[in-house]
């Protein structure tokens, strides 16, 4: 769909339903020339797994930490130079944990919307919202939704998220794309309740492989102002992953009436595609006057046009015991198909390396939920019984003192199957095939979260066994050889991140601090110690109290350590324990505004990075962000 014709569509589609008579709590009809106003809380926003929030428009600090491409809070994350990149990961937490195999190149799933990521909505009156934001150069990045109830049973939502920017380097160009399609439904007396979605998405990104030569870089020679003017590694490489899905999530209850003991049948399916390919003419490098291959020698000379397919096929069907006294119990049988596959065999010094892979995992599994007054608690145990075995234990418990004070635990214990690109490989560079056999992934995770009226703090312990990475394998330091392995010694990982908000009259200090250790033999994973994020704002009323003023400063920081480097052919991060990366300060200064629904947001991004030297990097080879301004808005339309 034109980017064009959808903002259009946005903002017209809502008038059309101008005449829908707004839903009320009352039972009466309206009064002649009497507009019944919906409430706050009839905008509903929730997850397949029915945690709901409420369409937010107001400002504060939060709407400008979530004003960015993921729109979601990315403390932790440090993006690369231009926008729609990759991301270097800070906050080893962040990482979810998955008992099946996934597809891997993780690096381009950043932005790519899982299951569990898309949102579904229950509106009074038809809703859009669109978000704009500005590039680095030659394009824009924009979010548009469209959320409308037929009735108060029915409702759909339609939304597009686009990017195009060419960047500052050379060849350095994002363009993605996000389409998703809602339905929410359930009966009057919600004994069927239903959920479906389609997600299709794809992501392209030119390729440089970062710059050749570090000290044009460092020494903040003025021939190099123009970042363009840099030699880069690849001029004309690209990865382009594309993904669609089919989704959908429902359950029906067997009771003809809603009692205190109801049983219920659920049932989630789950279909979905990738595809992926790494694109490029040329496989020489110049590197001054001498040219290499990056990647070393490959099968042939010629352009590499590497391609990857995959699919898979999710079915869970469960029956659950709900009671008012005793909770929620559910058993449940999973399918899980995947395939995994390049068009043909490559044969390596008389090997084979297959071109497919793929399998089918059954397992068996229970739940129980329990929530009652103050105290919230769940419990799942997951089995597989198939040939390729996994299990899953996860606990969670969490106390509510009152609104302002709340702990939560939570344990879990994952024997993981390890993701598919550690498993098999294919390229037309031949250092990059490989079929392994890799044990499951061990993980044994503790958590603590407490919300009080003093502090919010964030305690997780975790014992990895069997970790699984991705390594530099290079032989000098013109090729680059990256392998998966596996750790077959026990690493030790604590965090302990705490927030809180001092406030003053009209100013505000809002401080994040992470501080992670990590006990192991080996540098095998490799995290700042320390990332803080500390922001001092000033907020105030003007007009009569119809514009709200943001204005403030944001230091992000976090200590030096050997961060992981990215290598653009396998779209993964590996552990690299040559150049230390970090301690340069980052500072942005912001305006932000709100009028009734809308928001505007003014950004002058890293505006220190001229004064603190030229030794910021997202990852070795990869310069971190220069000064620049930016802005845009977020615009609810109510009806």
């Amino acid at each position: 769909m034109n980017l064009k014709y959808f903002v259009l569509f946005i903002f017209l589609f809502p008038l059309w339903f101008s005449a829908q008579v707004r839903q009320s709590d009352d039972n009466e009809s309206p009064k002649e020339g009497k507009i019944l106003k919906a409430k706050h809380d009839q905008y509903k926003i929730y997850t397949v797994e029915r945690d709901t929030t409420y369409v937010d428009t107001s400002l504060t600090i939060q709407s400008d930490y979530k004003y960015n491409y993921l729109r979601k809070d990315t403390f932790g994350l440090l993006p690369f130079a231009n926008e729609g990149q990759t991301y270097a990961t800070l906050d080893f937490g962040l990482q979810k944990q998955n008992v099946y195999p996934e597809f891997g190149f993780k690096a381009k799933h950043f932005n790519y919307f899982k299951p569990e990521d898309i949102r579904y909505y229950s509106v009074a009156t038809p809703l859009s919202e669109l978000y704009f934001k500005t590039v680095m150069e030659q394009g824009q990045n924009v979010d548009a939704l469209i959320a409308i109830n037929t009735s108060e049973q029915f409702n759909v939502s339609i939304s597009y998220k686009g990017l195009r920017s060419l960047g500052k380097y050379i060849n350095q160009l994002s363009s993605t794309g996000n389409f998703k399609i809602t339905a929410s439904y359930f009966t009057k007396n919600k004994r069927y309740i239903s959920n479906f979605h389609y997600i299709g998405q794809d992501v392209l990104n030119g390729e440089n492989g970062g710059i050749t030569t570090l000290s044009d870089f460092e020494e903040e020679n003025a021939a190099f102002r123009n970042r363009a003017r840099f030699q880069v590694y690849f001029t004309d490489a690209k990865s382009f992953l594309k993904g669609k899905r089919i989704f959908i999530d429902h359950n029906f209850r067997i009771n003809p009436k809603d009692t205190e003991n109801n049983l219920i049948v659920n049932h989630q399916f789950n279909y979905e595609t990738k595809y992926y390919e790494f694109y490029q003419q040329t496989q020489n490098t110049t590197i001054g006057n001498e040219s290499v291959k990056r990647f070393g020698q490959a099968f042939y000379d010629g352009v590499i046009n590497d391609q990857l397919r995959y699919r898979k096929m999710y079915n869970q069907v469960g029956l659950s015991f709900k009671s008012n006294l005793l909770g929620k119990f559910k058993v449940f049988a999973e399918d899980y198909y995947y395939k995994q596959y390049y068009a043909y065999n490559w044969v390596i010094n008389d090997v084979t390396i297959p071109y497919k892979i793929d399998n089918r995992i059954n397992s068996l599994g229970g739940q129980y939920f329990y929530e009652k007054n103050k105290i919230k608690g769940s419990l799942l145990i997951n089995k597989a019984i198939s040939n390729q075995t996994f299990s899953e234990l996860s606990a969670q418990a969490s106390y509510k003192v009152n609104d302002k004070n709340s702990i939560e635990f939570g344990y879990q214990n994952v024997s993981k199957v390890p993701d598919n690109n550690y498993i098999f490989h294919q390229s037309t560079y031949i250092n990059y095939n490989w079929f392994n056999s890799f044990k499951n992934e061990k993980i044994n995770t503790f958590t603590v979260n407490a919300k009080t009226q003093w502090i919010d703090a964030s305690l997780k312990a975790m014992l990895l066994n069997d970790h699984l990475y991705f390594s530099d394998d290079s032989p000098n330091a013109d090729t680059l050889s990256v392998t998966p392995k596996q750790y077959n010694k026990s690493i030790n990982y604590l965090s302990l991140k705490i927030s809180k908000e001092l406030k003053y009259r009209k100013w505000a200090l809002d401080n994040t601090i992470l501080y992670q250790n990590v006990t192991q033999e080996d540098a095998i994973l490799n995290v700042p110690q320390l990332t803080t994020r500390n922001t001092l704002y000033f907020s105030d009323y003007y007009f009569k109290k119809e514009l709200l003023l943001q204005t403030g400063i944001t230091f992000n920081y976090f200590t030096s350590h050997y961060i992981n480097d990215y290598n653009p052919l396998l779209a993964e991060s590996f552990v690299q324990n040559d150049k230390k990366i970090g301690g340069f300060p980052m500072l942005d200064f912001f305006v932000n505004a709100r009028v009734r629904q809308a928001r505007v947001f003014l950004k002058a991004e890293h505006f220190n990075s001229s004064f603190t030297g030229n030794k910021f990097y997202s990852a070795p080879n990869y310069p971190y962000r220069d000064f620049m301004v930016r802005f845009g808005l977020v615009w609810n339309f109510f009806q």
